[in-house]
């Protein structure tokens, strides 16, 4: 494996610490794209400038998780959200009560959708403005 792949696998899977790692020992020419990931020495990542990069979010990453939001016994609302406080923001504008518990669950979990089944990964590229609720649950 490549350090693009790696980059490129660390874009899909939305891991921006590795991704932001990468970007500035690239910047820095401590690596490139064609080594093989084994000359990757995240010892020599800059923690700070890293960190800066991370703010000033120079690369345009937006995060989206998937949560699920309790409505009573039995009953959950998912939602896409940059994170647990929009989700559960988001529920109470949309509802107008308090969710009893709010779960952030991976994006490669599998949903069936009518007679498919599909990842949230796959279902949140059927949506271009978040937050947003994508389905429910019952047990």
């Amino acid at each position: 494996m490549t350090i693009k792949e790696l980059y490129l696998d660390a874009l899909k899977y939305e891991t921006t610490a590795l991704v932001y790692c990468i970007y500035h020992l690239l910047l820095e020419k401590k690596i490139k794209f064609d080594d093989p990931i084994e000359k990757l020495n995240l010892k020599q990542v800059d923690n700070e400038k890293v960190a800066k990069l991370v703010k000033e979010n120079v690369l345009g990453l937006n995060r989206i998780g998937i949560y699920s939001l309790q409505m009573h016994e039995g009953r959950f609302v998912y939602i896409f959200a940059k994170n647990e406080q929009e989700a559960i923001t988001h529920y109470i504008k949309t509802y107008k009560m308090s969710p009893i518990n709010c779960t952030e669950h991976s994006l490669d979990m599998e949903v069936i959708r009518g007679k498919k089944v599909i990842t949230f990964r796959d279902l949140k590229k059927e949506y271009e403005k978040f937050p947003v609720i994508v389905g429910f649950f019952e047990k």
